[in-house]
């Protein structure tokens, strides 16, 4: 029999991406409600306690509203907003985050996604925090570009909007206050200290992502080389289906590409993993001057959104970890 979802807020960018994922299988059978009666309480309400599972993808005050109005035992919520990643009795919507975690998701009835950003920063730094490579006492930086997409309808709108209403910017920093919402779960899921440093930007491109941790190895204990990080990430997410860790004959192979005959430097594009719910990290490095540079490429709307929430729903209601991705 198939499993009853209600999307509160389907007609955003992450739920309409979740329901395109969902409308054509067999297993799941979606529910909406009235366009006319979104508003009506009641009705959302009784949609909301009738579903096996409620996906939420609304602002956070809204989301914290749809959960209180939720009465009945039966029903799993995954969170794909802020309002609860680092909220007691939730449990963080990560299952490749570290051993039980998977089996935490597939038994919980509140599960909060992952932030993009914060997929990639804790995919990178938490197993080498568990390994001992990198100390919970350590300063960290984190530098992060994404598509627009990441930054909703306003957004949206302003890059592929025509002048003078739209903008022609190539590139914009942002998070200039250091108070990101995500800082909060990037400390939190990786057990660091401090806050990490956490610098985003935004380019005009529509989606996928970048997420880059710059290590000086001379200053951890022990002095590890490169590989060494290399080795603990691949460790750690051993047999996993949706991240990979790129070995270290590609890493090389794309940190000494040349220019090109078009006069650019081949790299990584964050546009690679778009449309999947894959996550890819690398591990570039200087073993002689001892620095690394740690990366992670995502689809922020994929592994960074609707793919990882798809992934947490199929293990809450008992189906396959990969279907629809």
């Amino acid at each position: 029999m198939a499993h009853s979802v209600f999307i509160d807020g389907e007609a955003g960018t992450t739920g309409l991406q979740i329901r395109q994922r969902l409308e054509a299988r067999r297993d799941i059978r979606l529910v909406s409600i009235d366009p006319d009666k979104r508003k009506d309480a009641a009705a959302r309400a009784e949609l909301l306690n009738s579903a096996d599972a409620v996906i939420l993808c609304l602002p956070d005050d809204a989301a914290r509203e749809a959960v209180d109005l939720i009465t009945e035992s039966h029903v799993r919520v995954v969170d794909p907003s802020t309002a609860h990643r680092i909220a007691p009795g939730w449990t963080f919507g990560f299952p490749e985050l570290c051993a039980g975690q998977r089996e935490a998701v597939t038994a919980s009835k509140r599960v909060s996604n992952p932030g993009c950003y914060s997929t990639g920063f804790i995919a990178l730094v938490r197993p080498l925090v568990d390994a001992g490579i990198l100390p919970p006492a350590h300063p960290v930086v984190c530098n992060a570009i994404s598509g627009y997409s990441g930054g909703g309808k306003g957004l949206i709108a302003e890059m592929e909007g025509a002048a003078p209403e739209g903008t022609s910017d190539a590139y914009r920093t942002y998070g200039l206050t250091l108070a990101h919402k995500h800082v909060p779960e990037m400390q939190l899921r990786t057990g660091l200290d401090h806050p990490p440093l956490f610098a985003p930007s935004v380019g005009r491109y529509a989606q996928g992502m970048i997420v880059e941790v710059p290590l000086q190895l001379w200053a951890l204990p022990g002095a590890p080389e490169p590989e060494d990080l290399r080795r603990a990430l691949a460790a750690h997410y051993q047999g996993e289906r949706f991240v990979e860790v790129a070995s270290e004959a590609e890493c090389a192979e794309l940190a000494s590409a040349r220019a090109g005959a078009a006069g650019y430097v081949a790299g990584l594009d964050p546009e690679a993993l778009n449309g999947t719910n894959q996550l890819k990290l690398f591990v570039f490095g200087n073993a002689a001057r001892g620095q690394a540079r740690l990366v992670a490429l995502l689809d922020n709307l994929g592994k960074g959104a609707s793919g990882a929430c798809v992934q947490n729903l199929n293990l809450m209601l008992g189906l396959p970890e990969g279907a629809g991705l």
